[in-house]
């Protein structure tokens, strides 16, 4: 296994408290239980507060622009699929700005790994309204609280059959990293939404409030079933469920080349006379 101190000590930005800590921690214990060097690793994201997580953990990591985080790791997926890839951002990053990657990311099956810190809110721009802030929620630019119904990304990426869908508690760490060890080995695009609550700016949502409401799915559950699943991820509230609510064994996308077959991009040699063909076609 590996030593957890491999994945680096640093100093964040992150407010005293905030549940981005406890997500870092989780990922940390994760990767050493997984016996995953950190060079074996691509950590992407896109920006944010939870989308600064790779500056804070030594992997191979890269920052992409608002809501491009997923783009950039099917890149680096398929270009390397020897790589272990994560992806990590926030609400507003993965469902606003996003969002429509994040539902092309589910068509496309890239085996890869979204870690969603939902704490239903902007953190880093100081408190608005994200796509999951719960309707009447009072904030800085809504005043009058908020109108729009709150996305559910779970609810949406198990009704598009997504590889693998999960919910987990920034609170409860050693569920959170059974959860992303299950996500991780799984073959496939796997979500895993994260509720991590954001302690300067949302004081509805606060670690009291989901200690209040989540409770872990029962060993019973069957993941496999779409329409539990679809049930279990309409309910929130009083109640909420957290852990694998679906899995969906689905070919992955980097499976379907034949190209990459032969090992990654980056260690396959290059065909410079059809590279000049192609470049001379730009002349």
């Amino acid at each position: 296994m590996i030593d957890i101190k491999e994945y680096g000590e640093y100093t964040t930005s992150w407010c005293p408290g905030c549940g981005n800590h406890d997500v870092l921690k989780a990922l940390k214990q994760t990767l050493s239980e997984l016996d995953l060097a950190p060079r074996d690793v691509a950590h992407v994201s896109g920006i944010g507060q939870a989308a600064k997580a790779p500056h804070y953990i030594s992997l191979n990591g890269f920052n992409g622009l608002h809501g491009r985080g997923l783009p950039s790791a099917q890149a680096v997926k398929l270009a390397n699929p020897a790589l272990t890839v994560i992806a990590e951002s926030g609400d507003g990053c993965n469902y606003g700005e996003g969002g429509n990657h994040f539902l092309a990311a589910i068509r496309r099956n890239v085996d890869l790994t979204l870690l969603a810190h939902d704490n239903q809110i902007y953190g880093l721009t100081k408190g608005q309204a994200s796509p999951t802030t719960m309707e009447g929620h009072v904030t800085k630019s809504q005043p009058g609280g908020v109108y729009n119904s709150p996305f559910n990304p779970v609810a949406v990426a198990i009704g598009m059959k997504c590889s693998f869908v999960a919910r987990a508690f920034s609170g409860n760490v050693p569920h959170l990293v059974s959860v992303m060890k299950q996500a991780i080995r799984h073959k496939g695009f796997a979500l895993v939404d994260i509720f991590s609550p954001c302690i300067s700016f949302n004081k509805v949502n606060t670690f009291g409030w989901y200690k209040q409401r989540c409770y872990e799915l029962p060993a019973d559950y069957d993941p496999t079933d779409w329409h539990g699943a679809m049930e279990k991820a309409q309910e929130f509230g009083e109640r909420i469920p957290i852990g694998v609510l679906y899995k969906n064994p689905r070919p992955t996308l980097d499976s379907r080349y034949d190209f990459l077959q032969k090992g990654p991009l980056c260690k396959q040699p290059v065909d410079h006379g059809t590279l000049d063909t192609i470049m001379d076609g730009y002349l």
